[in-house]
């Protein structure tokens, strides 16, 4: 079978109730970015940054996948289908996704203060006190900002071999998932859904101007024939 890329972002989840990764103003659910998705802000409050994630992975027993996450999980029937998704939810894997890397970490996840290879399953709260196996604080298995993304050269790998790519619910304005896009190999075709895009079809690219859950469905229409 023929290998489909999926490179996934905050507008497939959206659609399933998920706030996006911050508001016109810069702010994520009322908080600067930096307050709760840095180190430096883990380090000033680790109470605040605790809390804000404990609430985000509360909010995901509470929603459910869409039909755009179960249009891609649908598409590993013709396609070997592998999703690079920069959201930190779990809603691929829920309507049946098989491969999924997580660019930006899981929120059903906590790690070692000290070492980002320390994980743990993490279905609850996360409090101070709470230690990994290597005696630090449990914090939330989130890439913040000025850390290194880790599964980028597996991201990069994966693309290259696509014979297929499907950009969905991102801009692919922030760097360094933007670029994943340039490492396709140069006759693979790329579908782009995206209700407001920054790019027009030509060549190789095939823009369709929808929401996930209607183009998705649109883009499996597409590549049936």
């Amino acid at each position: 079978m023929k290998n489909l890329v999926v490179l996934s972002g905050a507008g497939v989840s959206a659609e399933s109730g998920i706030s996006t990764f911050r508001d016109a103003g810069g702010l994520w659910e009322g908080h600067d970015i930096m307050e709760v998705a840095s180190p430096e802000g883990f380090a000033a409050n680790p109470r605040l940054v605790l809390d804000f994630y404990n609430k985000r992975r509360a909010q995901l027993h509470q929603v459910q996948p869409n039909e755009a996450h179960f249009c891609i999980a649908g598409l590993e029937r013709n396609y070997q289908v592998q999703v690079i998704t920069q959201n930190v939810d779990d809603l691929h894997e829920r309507a049946g996704s098989s491969h999924v890397i997580h660019l930006h970490g899981e929120l059903r996840k906590a790690r070692s203060s000290n070492n980002r290879y320390e994980i743990q399953d993490c279905l609850g709260d996360i409090n101070l006190g709470d230690l990994s196996a290597d005696g630090s604080q449990l914090r939330p298995h989130i890439i913040w900002f000025g850390e290194e993304v880790a599964a980028m050269d597996e991201a990069i790998e994966i693309v290259s071999k696509a014979d297929v790519l499907l950009i969905v619910g991102t801009s692919m304005q922030v760097y360094p998932a933007a670029g994943l896009k340039d490492f396709a190999p140069s006759t693979t075709p790329i579908y782009f859904v995206d209700p407001a895009p920054s790019l027009n079809s030509h060549g190789r690219l095939h823009v369709i101007k929808e929401k996930a859950g209607k183009g998705v469905p649109m883009v499996a229409d597409l590549l049936s024939f």
